[in-house]
């Protein structure tokens, strides 16, 4: 793979360190394995070096820890020395399963929470790291990206005050809106997108698909998923449809303003399968809607890919909805929180994005050019070939 051959000859910048934190330690440790077997595997010209030792090694997982008081006040502890590494933060802002003890009650963090304790272990480093790069799949407050009234800036203020604090590169995954990295424009920010990740998944679960413009479609639900349904369809090489969601502007509902009704615009889906792409599910009210519509419409399979499953509801309307045939099946990553419960259902896939991050980390550590994780399009055209002509077997994915 040319890609790897470039990170054999490849200088890293700096001795590789991770601080998985309490909110993605199971994610944090899926990428220390992977990225202790791609160490031993690699031929790096360095790895033999002395001035290099740190390498190859058996776990590259740095102890930190962010105990609380019971007056609910916090601190950042760093266990072991991050002086002159390559520091990787990796954060779960949404984990709600955290629970800390305050006055005598029990409390779970909130994305506020997770993020001061991102801070506090920044601040703890005291700019001994050589460089800092915080991994936050789910960008915080990525949902109030933009101002439209006497609203607060979250998402684009919490990026400027990260990298006041010394960070050099964000890592994230479907930002709501990735224009917000302008508030940050001299530091790095790289958005990806699981696209390959959810076409293994659907493509080795479902066998008997046919993927082309006269059986499959992609839909976005809003207007805001518009350019993840166009790739996704590009690469698939189907077309594109797009629901759009008429709003009652005259009441906030939850933070919001309530859906009227979701109007479609593209062609006609009558006996297509339908794969629904979006960045996130929270309540999930929108997509169910979007589904029962697409099934109004005579459509014949529907599968929903999200980045981040949230079901901030629970998941009996998408229990209800399975059984009805509304929806087949939902595919969401790991990089958000989970709850054991959830992934028992037989219509929910996950996506594992463990590799993929080890691999991002690897190539970012090496400063190797990010391109080739960038954009799969050519892995994706080659599985979707072989799948088209039933030669695809589990190792090609």
């Amino acid at each position: 793979m040319p890609e790897l051959k470039k990170i054999e000859k490849a200088m890293p910048v700096a001795p590789l360190k991770i601080i998985a934190m309490k909110s993605a330690q199971t994610l944090g440790d899926n990428i220390n394995r992977y990225l202790v077997e791609f160490r031993k595997d690699t031929k790096n010209a360095y790895k033999s070096d002395k001035a290099f030792e740190s390498y190859t090694c058996d776990n590259y997982l740095l102890d930190a820890i962010t105990p609380r008081f019971n007056s609910g006040e916090a601190k950042g502890e760093l266990l072991e020395s991050v002086r002159g590494t390559d520091l990787y933060i990796i954060v779960d802002v949404t984990n709600h399963s955290i629970e800390y003890e305050m006055h005598g009650y029990t409390n779970y963090m909130s994305p506020d929470d997770h993020y001061q304790d991102l801070k506090r272990l920044i601040a703890a480093c005291n700019g001994k790291a050589h460089r800092i790069n915080v991994i936050m799949p789910f960008l915080y407050e990525g949902r109030q990206h933009k101002r439209s009234g006497r609203e607060s800036l979250d998402c684009a203020y919490a990026l400027k005050e990260l990298s006041d604090m010394g960070v050099e590169n964000f890592i994230t995954f479907d930002a709501h809106d990735p224009r917000v990295q302008n508030s940050t424009p001299l530091h790095g920010f790289d958005n990806f997108s699981p696209s390959y990740q959810f076409t293994k998944v659907l493509l080795n679960q479902v066998r008997d698909l046919i993927i082309d413009k006269d059986h499959t479609i992609v839909i976005s639900p809003d207007e805001g998923a518009l350019d993840r349904a166009v790739y996704f369809s590009t690469v698939l090489g189907v077309n594109t449809g797009m629901f759009y969601k008429r709003r009652d502007y005259t009441k906030i509902v939850n933070g919001k303003n309530p859906i009227v009704a979701h109007e479609f615009l593209g062609e006609k889906i009558d006996g297509m399968d339908v794969i629904i792409i979006d960045d996130m599910i929270s309540s999930g009210e929108s997509m169910l809607d979007t589904s029962k519509q697409l099934k109004k419409m005579n459509a014949n399979r529907v599968f929903v890919c999200t980045t981040f499953g949230l079901f901030t509801n629970g998941l009996d309307l998408f229990d209800k909805a399975h059984e009805e045939g509304y929806l087949d099946y939902v595919i969401t990553t790991n990089l958000t929180y989970l709850p054991k419960e959830f992934t028992n259902r037989p219509y929910l896939l996950v996506a594992d994005m463990s590799k993929f991050l080890a691999q991002i980390i690897d190539f970012s550590n090496h400063d190797v050019s990010l391109s080739n994780v960038l954009t799969p399009t050519t892995k994706i055209h080659e599985i979707v070939e072989k799948y088209n002509a039933r030669t695809l077997h589990e190792d090609d994915v």
